[in-house]
């Protein structure tokens, strides 16, 4: 399993609410296409993180780097209802950084430690 984590600022004007709607929207129909596994909106608490965090995470699991690279080909080659979908969504992000984690040790590492 691979997590491709995003963490998101809203702009001044986009309320939460409808944000979280609009994600869950948007990340049905990649569940849908099968291009992504679960996924979890999580929102800082109490205002509590240092400034170099965002006010959402949104973490999206992926099996493998081939799980993720078909994602964005499929999203690439959508229409109008995956662009409606997308626009609704992005047009609140006002800021997103990203990253990539796997669990660790993975399986690769932990079969080579224990051959070692």
């Amino acid at each position: 399993m691979t997590v491709y984590t995003c963490q998101i600022d809203l702009k001044k004007d986009a309320q939460a609410m409808l944000f979280a709607a609009a994600l869950e929207n948007w990340m049905a129909h990649l569940q849908a296409a099968g291009v992504v596994g679960a996924w979890t909106l999580l929102r800082r608490k109490l205002n509590l993180a240092s400034d170099v965090y965002r006010d959402f995470l949104l973490q999206i699991e992926v099996s493998d780097m081939a799980q993720l690279d078909m994602a964005f080909r499929w999203v690439g080659q959508q229409g109008d209802e995956a662009e409606t979908l997308y626009a609704r969504m992005h047009d609140m992000i006002d800021k997103a950084d990203f990253a990539l984690y796997r669990p660790f040790p993975d399986p690769e590492r932990a079969e080579r430690l224990a051959i070692i």
